[in-house]
């Protein structure tokens, strides 16, 4: 009788682990995609700005230039 019990209950014990060791790993899992997600955002911004960046360079360096030839030739 005895050991019928605890087989039992070690079975339904084994179940419980089972069921929260898979919890645990989707939590991490969850986790995990969550911070790929910010990860890419903070990318698509952190591009965003470099190209905004450079198109202003690039006008300022168009102005100048235009100015420097306006210069030369009068």
């Amino acid at each position: 009788m005895c050991c019928g019990v605890f087989r039992v209950f070690g079975g339904i014990g084994a179940i419980v682990a089972l069921i929260l060791l898979v919890v645990a790993l989707l939590k991490q899992l969850i986790m995990l995609v969550g911070f790929l997600l910010a990860l890419v955002k903070i990318a698509i911004v952190v591009i965003f700005v470099a190209m905004m960046v450079m198109i202003v360079l690039a006008i300022f360096r168009d102005r100048a230039r235009k100015r420097r030839d306006y210069t030369e030739t009068v």
